[in-house]
C-alpha cells in the first residue's frame, strides 16, 4: 500500500468499472425489448430509445462524476442528495437505493437468470433458481471482499465476452430479417409519442448502474480521478453495447415472436445458432445475469451502512464484521429481496423500480445546480462536461417520462411515487432520525 493511501480504499479504477458494467448489462437489455414492442414495432424508434437512453445516462454520469469526486463518500443517493439538496431528500433516496434501488434489480436479474435457465432445462424452476442465486451472493459478498471482488471481476469479462461473441454471431445469420435502420414516415409522431416516453422507463431501467461507482466511492482508490473515469468510461462502452444488442435481437428474430416475451435474447439465439444452439445462448446469458446479480448485492448494503453512520435509530446497520462488511445491512438486504421474490411479478417489480429510480436520479443531478450555487468554492475534481445544459437536459427528458408514464400506467407510477413520499414522511415524523452524527466513527466491527 502506497504511503498515506487509506486502507478502506481498495477498489481499483477496473473493479469499479467492473460494477458499473455488469450493474447496467443484464436484467434490462435481454428482456425490456418484448415490452417495448407492445407499443412500438418500427425500427427506427426502438434504435433511437437506447441512444436517447444512452445519452440520458451519460449525462446523468457527467453529473454524478462531479458530485461524487467532490464528496467522495459511499452512499450514492442518499449522501449526495444529503450535502447538496437536502437531508430529508437525502434519507429518501438512501430509502429508495437500500429497497428498490438494489434488492429489487438483484431479485430482477435472478428472476431473468431462473427463466433464462428454464428456457434451457424446463425440469427446473425459475423461483427456486431465483432465490439460489440471491442466497449464494449474499453468502460470496457476506464474507470476503477478496473472493466477493474477485468472482464479481472473473464474471464480468465473460459477460462482456459472451455479448461481444453474440453479436459477431449475429451478423451472419442465415436468414436475417428485411429492416431498415433509417426513418421512414410516421417514425417522428412516435419519438413524441407516450408509447415512446412509457418505453423510456424499461430503457433507463437497463441503463440503470451507470451510477454504481457513487454508491462505493469511500472504497475507491484515487476517488478524484478513477470516479469519473469508472463512471464515463463504462457508461459510453454499454451504450455502444446495448444499440448493438438490440439491432442483433431485430435483424434475427421475427418481431411477432418477440412482442410481450421475457427471453428475447434466447428468442434470438433460436434464429442465430438453432434451438442445440440456442440452448447454449440461453445458458451464457445466464451466466452474463451471474455477475449483474453479484454487482447489486455487494453494492446494496453500503448505502445502508453509510445511513446507519449518520442516523442513531439506524446504527445498527453501520456495524461491520473484521473483515469490513456490514453484515446487517446484508441480513436487510436480503429478507427485501426475498419478499421482492415470494410476491411481485417481473413486470410489476420493473415497473416499480423504474419510476421510484428515475425521480432519485432526476433529484440528485440537480443537485449539481444547487451545490454549485450554495458552495461555489469548494474543490471539484471533475467539474460537469457541457454544464448546465447536460444536466438540464437530463432532468427535463426525466419529468417528461414520470408524466407519460402517470398518464398511461397510473397503478405503477403511484407505487415509485408512494415509496419516495414514504421516505420524506418518515424523515419528518421521526425526529430521531433528523439527529445526525456528524463524528460517526468510520470502522465499527461485530
Amino acid at each position: 500500500m502506497k504511503p498515506g493511501q487509506d486502507s478502506n480504499r481498495h477498489i481499483s479504477v477496473w473493479t469499479a468499472s467492473a460494477f458499473v458494467v455488469s450493474s447496467m448489462i443484464g436484467t434490462g437489455v435481454f428482456t425490456s425489448l418484448g415490452f417495448q414492442l407492445q407499443d412500438l414495432q418500427s425500427i427506427f424508434p426502438l434504435l433511437m430509445l437506447w441512444i436517447v437512453g444512452g445519452v440520458m445516462a451519460l449525462f446523468g454520469a457527467l453529473s454524478y462524476s462531479e458530485l461524487a469526486s467532490a464528496l467522495p463518500r459511499s452512499g450514492g443517493e442518499y449522501h449526495l442528495l444529503s450535502r447538496a439538496v437536502h437531508p430529508a431528500l437525502g434519507f429518501t433516496g438512501g430509502l429508495v437505493s437500500a429497497t428498490v434501488g438494489f434488492s429489487a434489480p438483484a431479485v430482477l436479474a435472478a428472476m431473468a437468470l431462473g427463466k433464462y435457465v428454464t428456457a434451457v432445462f424446463p425440469i427446473l424452476d425459475s423461483i427456486q433458481l431465483a432465490i439460489i442465486a440471491i442466497i449464494g451472493f449474499h453468502l460470496i459478498h457476506g464474507f470476503s471482499l477478496k473472493v466477493g471482488t474477485r468472482i464479481h471481476n472473473g464474471t464480468t469479462g465473460i459477460k462482456i465476452g459472451l455479448i461481444i461473441i453474440f453479436i459477431l454471431a449475429g451478423f451472419f445469420v442465415p436468414e436475417p430479417q428485411n429492416i431498415s435502420i433509417f426513418p421512414k414516415p410516421g417514425d417522428g409522431a412516435l419519438i413524441f409519442s407516450s408509447g415512446f416516453a412509457v418505453s423510456l422507463v424499461w430503457v433507463s431501467y437497463a441503463y440503470t448502474g451507470w451510477n454504481s461507482t457513487a454508491y462505493i466511492a469511500g472504497e475507491v482508490v484515487d476517488p478524484k480521478n478513477n470516479i469519473s473515469r469508472s463512471l464515463l468510461i463504462s457508461t459510453s462502452f454499454v451504450m455502444l453495447l446495448y444499440v448493438l444488442l438490440n439491432y442483433l435481437f431485430l435483424l434475427t428474430a421475427p418481431i411477432h415472436s418477440m412482442v410481450g416475451e421475457v427471453e428475447v435474447g434466447y428468442i434470438s439465439g433460436v434464429n442465430i445458432f438453432g434451438e442445440a444452439g440456442a440452448k447454449i445462448v440461453g445458458m451464457g446469458i445466464g451466466i452474463l445475469l451471474i455477475s449483474t446479480v453479484s454487482s447489486y448485492v455487494f453494492i446494496g448494503p453500503r448505502i445502508m451502512q453509510v445511513m446507519g453512520e449518520d442516523y442513531s435509530t439506524l446504527n445498527f446497520l453501520s456495524k461491520r464484521n473484521k473483515n469490513g462488511i456490514p453484515m446487517n445491512a446484508f441480513w436487510i438486504q436480503f429478507i427485501i429481496s426475498m419478499l421482492f421474490i415470494l410476491s411481485s411479478s417481473f413486470e410489476q417489480v420493473l415497473l416499480y423500480t423504474g419510476i421510484a429510480l428515475i425521480l432519485t436520479t432526476t433529484a440528485t443531478v440537480s443537485g449539481v445546480y444547487f451545490l454549485r450555487k450554495r458552495e461555489p468554492d469548494l474543490n471539484r475534481p471533475y467539474r460537469t462536461w457541457g454544464y448546465p445544459y447536460t444536466p438540464g437536459i437530463f432532468i427535463l427528458l426525466n419529468i417528461w417520462i414520470i408524466y407519460y408514464t402517470l398518464m398511461a400506467q397510473p397503478l405503477e407510477s403511484f407505487v415509485g411515487l408512494a415509496i419516495v413520499g414514504l421516505g420524506i414522511i418518515i424523515y419528518y415524523l421521526n425526529k430521531g432520525f433528523g439527529k445526525r452524527e456528524p463524528n460517526a466513527p468510520e470502522n465499527q466491527t461485530i
